[in-house]
């Protein structure tokens, strides 16, 4: 196969569509996020990403058929305005390949006339988060003022160490390329799966681009984790507290 392979599905009539991109990163925020509108809403597959950077491996399914690592773009259909959502199991495996994968990216979106894009992921506290901010970056300074009239706070030096992975170069390569980019970054621990945080930015998300959903599914998930939560921290009272990670970044 070639290094990217874009492999077209459907070609919907789509209005004013905007991307919202959530593949894996911390507390698994973004993905969740996606996901989450996959479930709710109808939606088509219409799009596949395919490239040499992806883990070398296949997914199998409940039947024992295997697929190659990829990643997806969904449209839906949320409402008054439709959404061509972008996520998968992987991301790329060095610096360049982010690049690359996320230019390809830009062309699918494109490819439906995507003006706006939203990537969503988490930035880590190290602590445990019950209600968690908002965070936002944009590629455009004119954008602000409607993300904090959403709740977003922009705030100086965060996220430390800037935003890296696909949700960062969006920003950036996006920027470039003449669309209307922003990050939407829920507050997380950093190491717990986070649904709590993937409703906050979905929140956010829904002002923004104007939709209503249902969280109760993602509510259910936010109850278990939460006593996964509570043992976590019994743990840690009885070890003295938790191991930190210096290095600990913003992935998504």
């Amino acid at each position: 196969m070639e290094d990217i392979e874009i492999e077209t599905l459907a070609e919907p009539p789509l209005r004013d569509p905007a991307l919202v991109e959530g593949l894996p990163g911390v507390g698994h925020v973004g993905k969740l996020a996606a996901e989450h509108l996959l479930e709710e809403f109808d939606s088509d597959l219409v799009a596949r990403v395919y490239a040499d950077e992806f883990p070398p491996q296949v997914g199998v399914d409940d039947d024992g058929v295997a697929s190659l690592a990829c990643a997806e773009f969904h449209a839906v259909d949320a409402g008054d305005r439709d959404l061509v959502v972008l996520t998968g199991d992987h991301q790329a495996q060095s610096h360049s390949g982010h690049y690359h994968i996320t230019d390809a990216f830009l062309d699918v979106a494109d490819s439906f006339d995507v003006e706006d894009v939203y990537a969503l992921g988490g930035v880590p506290t190290g602590e445990l988060v019950e209600e968690p901010d908002v965070l936002g970056a944009v590629s455009d300074a004119d954008d602000i003022d409607a993300l904090e009239d959403a709740g977003v706070s922009f705030r100086e030096g965060e996220p430390a160490g800037g935003i890296v992975g696909v949700s960062g170069l969006l920003l950036g390569l996006g920027g470039r390329r003449g669309f209307s980019a922003a990050c939407l970054m829920g507050e997380t621990s950093g190491y717990l799966v986070d649904p709590t945080s993937a409703q906050a930015v979905l929140e956010v998300l829904e002002t923004v681009v104007g939709f209503a959903v249902d969280y109760d599914t993602l509510e259910e998930r936010a109850e278990e984790m939460k006593e996964v939560a509570e043992k976590i921290q019994e743990m840690q009272n009885q070890q003295g507290g938790m191991p930190t990670d210096d290095d600990l970044r913003y992935i998504g």
